[in-house]
């Protein structure tokens, strides 16, 4: 039996009737829009987190998007943001009509380097655009390098926006992720590591005047009631069901952090001679959204193939930086482009990663990612 890249099944059998329940609770009480779970969850999530307000939303590019409609972010302003990540970081951005100027990463960790934040600030201003914000992805689950970041965004003038589609659940250094910035959003797509059955997301803020301003924005620009639109906005609910599912998978979240950080922990240490492992700040809790690798340029092919013989999947995330890919090359990259992001689009791939892993199956991609490696 070929071996799942994340087994959502096993976390399905594990939690088994209270799924059940928790959705045909919905299903029978007739409120399947905005219904008392959604109050529920979002309560849920800032004590899980320690944000002062939670505001769930439909997708996790909704909850960037609500972000920026509030900042009032549109044409002439610039927002910095990495290339080596999923469209929708920029893809908001652009939407607003402002610029999404491009920078790099380190390629250690994946996130965001410094100095190519430092370096696209300057681009901005070269361009002519006002530079406004910065959007920080923790990419694959480890929460960015915050406390280099931060500075040079205060320096600035910038406001900071925690991208954590991939990574809430992770804290950086004592600080849990959904603290961090002046609002931080997530998703809880299905192969996130808090998922729902479908689309979700959720923006995390300590400040109540954002939360009123998101919360109108949410429901088409709504007033004191649906029929008073005070400002354009979009349709952004969470589906009460989809809430009913988290609240559930809330409850074992902690404990699937800890056995992700075994699997990976597990991973490095057998991987560590034959390919770059991923590295963790000091400090800090990843939650391995993706667990990745770096391999030989021009060999990742050949690894993979040989993994998929062996009945294990692989991805690749991702193939193509964003300031290399047709809807976005014509925007901005700091500097003299971005080397890291260009070299390790072509070295990253990710292997298996789910909190259900048993031992046969950690065996078995080890012994099957060793010899495709060392075969290459």
């Amino acid at each position: 039996m070929a071996i799942a890249f994340i087994d959502l099944n096993a976390q399905r059998r594990f939690l088994g009737s209270r799924i059940d329940e928790a959705v045909m609770k919905v299903i029978n009480s007739g409120q399947y829009i905005m219904g008392p779970e959604i109050a529920q969850l979002e309560s849920d999530l800032s004590a899980f987190c320690g944000a002062k307000h939670t505001l769930s939303c439909a997708n996790g590019t909704d909850a960037l998007s609500l972000i920026l409609m509030a900042k009032g972010v549109g044409p002439g302003d610039a927002v910095i943001c990495p290339s080596f990540t999923f469209a929708a970081t920029a893809e908001v951005v652009a939407l607003e009509r402002a610029t999404p100027i491009f920078v790099d990463v380190n390629p250690e960790t994946f996130n965001v380097d410094p100095e190519s934040l430092k370096a696209g600030i300057e681009t901005a201003k070269q361009r002519g655009l006002k530079p406004v914000g910065f959007i920080a992805v923790d990419l694959f689950g480890q929460p960015a390098d915050y406390d280099a970041l931060e500075p040079i965004c205060k320096a600035n003038n910038l406001w900071l926006l925690s991208d954590a589609a991939q990574s809430f659940g992770a804290t950086y250094k004592g600080r849990k992720v959904g603290t961090i910035g002046f609002a931080t959003a997530t998703s809880f797509f299905p192969a996130k590591p808090l998922g729902c059955y479908g689309d979700g997301g959720a923006v995390f803020t300590d400040d109540p005047a954002l939360l009123d301003t998101l919360k109108s924005l949410r429901i088409h620009g709504q007033g004191t009631d649906k029929y008073d639109n005070i400002r354009i906005g979009i349709n952004g609910r969470l589906d009460t069901v989809q809430a009913a599912v988290l609240i559930e998978k809330l409850k074992i979240f902690s404990e699937e952090i800890v056995k992700r950080n075994e699997i990976a922990s597990g991973f490095n240490e057998a991987l560590k001679d034959v390919a770059i492992v991923p590295r963790v700040l000091e400090g800090c809790v990843s939650t391995w959204a993706q667990y990745t690798i770096r391999v030989k340029a021009g060999k990742r092919d050949a690894i993979a193939a040989a993994l998929r013989e062996k009945g294990v999947p692989t991805a690749i995330y991702y193939p193509k930086p964003l300031h290399q890919q047709t809807a976005y090359k014509a925007f901005p990259a700091a500097g003299n482009g971005l080397p890291n992001s260009d070299m390790i689009a072509h070295e990253v791939l990710s292997l298996p990663m789910h909190p259900y892993m048993d031992d046969v199956t950690f065996t078995t991609i080890v012994d099957a990612a060793r010899e495709a490696i060392k075969a290459a």
